[in-house]
């Protein structure tokens, strides 16, 4: 399947993904000479405000071209051009980290509701064991979140539906696998941001209260949390950085000045 612009693909179809079409204009930019290797790209929030799509679209689009090795996103400075195309070359896609938690959203919220239905106690009991894990994996210095898919997956157990069972693993096994996913949750993890305990006890709540309705509302809100920080990271990152710089510069400004009124 050939992905290059056509002169038709200056209007954006209905229901076409909006990402892929900036991955696109901005690869025939690249193959085009319209920069150089090293040269920095527009800002996100500037191509978000010149192609008039969502900051979400513009994130899936550089990473799109990042896990192809097209470009790279440094921590506080932008996305940088690491090799341009050649002329055979075409841009991929797979499935994105948002696209996998919209689906998440949609089908584990709805296994929670049929989960609240008919958990066990020894299943509840087995979440909180699993809850009380996932604060203890947040204090490790490496990230792991082997107790956040062992709670959701619980859950999908719980249902006892093993067509959900079957469909929410694979959610998971995309999670690891597709490039795309994987490198902005790497970055995630890089940026120290971990599985939330609170939300997770929501879920669990009202999975003790049976209430199907707060079930499912719990786990959409922790899945459009997980959005929300997908979103951020780096900008979380770049704020990070930019107060390790100022707290340097401070040091470096305070020490000086200590040099000086002591001589």
């Amino acid at each position: 399947m050939v992905f290059g612009s056509t002169p038709a693909d200056d209007a954006i179809p209905i229901g076409g993904r909006l990402y892929q079409r900036l991955a696109r204009r901005l690869f025939d930019q690249l193959a085009s000479g319209r920069y150089a290797i090293g040269d920095r790209l527009p800002a996100e929030r500037e191509l978000s405000v010149e192609h008039n799509i969502s900051r979400p679209a513009v994130r899936e689009a550089l990473i799109a071209l990042e896990v192809q090795g097209y470009i790279e996103v440094r921590v506080g400075s932008g996305a940088f051009v690491r090799k341009l195309p050649g002329s055979d070359d075409r841009p991929g896609f797979a499935i994105t980290a948002f696209e996998l938690t919209e689906a998440r959203i949609l089908f584990e919220g709805e296994a929670a509701a049929l989960a609240a239905v008919h958990i066990t106690d020894e299943e509840l009991r087995g979440l909180g064991v699993l809850v009380n894990q996932i604060g203890q994996e947040n204090l490790l210095p490496d990230v792991t979140e082997n107790a956040d898919r062992g709670f959701h997956m619980l859950i999908a157990k719980a249902t006892r539906n093993a067509a959900v069972l079957l469909e929410i693993e694979n959610l998971w096994r995309i999670r690891a696998t597709s490039p795309e996913c994987a490198l902005l949750h790497d970055k995630a993890r890089s940026a120290k941001v971990r599985p939330v305990v609170a939300e997770h006890s929501a879920i669990l709540d009202a999975l003790r209260a049976h209430d199907p309705a707060a079930s499912r509302q719990a786990m959409r809100a922790h899945l459009a949390a997980v959005m929300d920080h997908l979103l951020f990271t780096d900008e979380e990152r770049a704020v990070e950085e930019a107060r390790r710089q100022i707290a340097g510069t401070r040091a470096r400004f305070s020490a000086s000045f200590a040099g000086a009124t002591t001589r």
